[in-house]
């Protein structure tokens, strides 16, 4: 049975977050539990991995350091092998199109699906979420950056793009996305605030606000309501 997912707003690892962080590691299965890097490659992912590591133990979990930071890594059998026997995976924030570019199709993406598809429990935050879901927001144009367009991303939760930060700038994106891709569902998620599905069902979590837009449709969630309107994740991968 598939294990515990949450998109997480961003701002990880820090004070506000503990309602996901804390479903998160209550649901952990047993195996290493990993930090991934993947989307601070290009920043300083020494300190992300840091940080994740120093905020998990409040919550009784020792990270590790899965270190895919290039497309060579992604597809490494002996750190997809580490992966596979994983019992939970925390993407970081950072650049939202390196996560998809990295890690789709790849042989370590393979077996982290694999292991939440046995129980796992899986997060990302900010560019780390927005790489879950089927489509990635990247930049449309230079130098404005709220100019955003979708670009395939892992395929988690089918026809969907996260917009993190969404208290903050993400609001900014709706815009150019939808004018992009019209047919998908954005996902606004405030910042150190989560959709996480249980298993059955999406809810909102920590203390910010989770909007769902499908069109012209708006609906908005706060922590501990069941998030309507968003698709189950995916217990099977696109072809990728």
């Amino acid at each position: 049975m598939p294990g515990i997912l949450a998109l997480v707003g961003g701002d990880e690892f820090n004070p506000g977050n503990e309602d996901q962080d804390r479903m998160l590691a209550a649901a952990s299965r047993p195996g290493d539990a990993f930090v991934v890097p993947t989307a601070a490659a290009r920043q300083k992912p020494d300190e992300s991995v840091a940080h994740a590591i120093g905020w998990f133990r409040q919550f009784g979990l020792d990270l590790k350091e899965l270190p895919v930071l290039k497309r060579a890594d992604a597809n490494s059998a002996v750190i997809a092998e580490r992966a596979r026997a994983g019992g939970f995976f925390y993407l970081v924030g950072g650049d939202p199109g390196l996560v998809a570019k990295v890690l789709r199709g790849s042989a370590v993406w393979k077996a982290m699906f694999e292991a939440w598809k046995e129980g796992a429990a899986l997060a990302g935050s900010s560019a780390g979420s927005m790489a879950l879901c089927s489509h990635t927001l990247v930049r449309a144009s230079w130098p404005n950056r709220f100019n955003r367009r979708p670009a395939e991303a892992l395929g988690l939760v089918a026809k969907t793009a996260v917009l993190p930060h969404f208290d903050t700038f993400g609001n900014r994106w709706v815009e150019s996305a939808q004018a992009a891709a019209p047919d998908l569902c954005l996902l606004g998620i405030d910042e150190r605030s989560a959709a996480v599905w249980d298993g059955k069902k999406w809810l909102a979590a920590g203390p910010g606000v989770v909007t769902v837009i499908n069109g012209k449709k708006v609906a908005r969630f706060t922590s501990g309501q069941e998030v309507k309107g968003l698709r189950r994740p995916a217990i099977m991968l696109p072809k990728q």
